[in-house]
């Protein structure tokens, strides 16, 4: 029996077609089939923060006047269920495509205009917080006046 805290690993049989068909739901090779059974029982994503000293190379993502470090977290939740995304080599990738903008995934996901800035959280890598980014957007405009 595992203790509190500890990951267990287990093992599942599913068939080729099952198989396919998890494979198309993955964002991009970092997701995990773990992380698109999650978000497609509508659990949160782990609350595992990375392992300090991870591979955390990479530009970072710089929006009105918020830079989120590569390897920095995103996550939404839109009618009932939780989208991610993460910044890599200084874009925010969601569902495999690069953004410029916390707006454009945003819209896409909703299927109509929104604000992202109201919509994401953030965690940063190696933090196990999740943050607003909206909040972070309103202490940086107020750091540089």
């Amino acid at each position: 029996m595992a203790r509190a805290g500890e990951e267990v690993m287990m093992q599942i049989e599913i068939d080729f077609e099952v198989f396919k068909a998890l494979t198309a739901m993955r964002e991009s090779e970092e997701t995990t089939y773990n992380h698109v059974l999650r978000r497609m029982l509508n659990l949160l994503p782990p609350t595992n923060p990375p392992a300090p000293g991870g591979d955390i190379t990479g530009r970072s993502f710089i929006a009105e006047g918020v830079e989120f470090p590569h390897g920095t977290e995103f996550r939404m939740r839109h009618k009932g269920r939780w989208f991610t995304a993460s910044v890599s080599d200084g874009t925010l990738v969601c569902n495999g495509k690069g953004y410029a903008s916390v707006s454009k995934p945003a819209c896409e996901i909703t299927r109509t205009s929104v604000n992202g800035w109201k919509f994401w959280e953030c965690r940063f890598p190696g933090h196990a917080d999740w943050q607003s980014i909206d909040t972070l957007r309103h202490r940086a405009s107020v750091d540089l006046h």
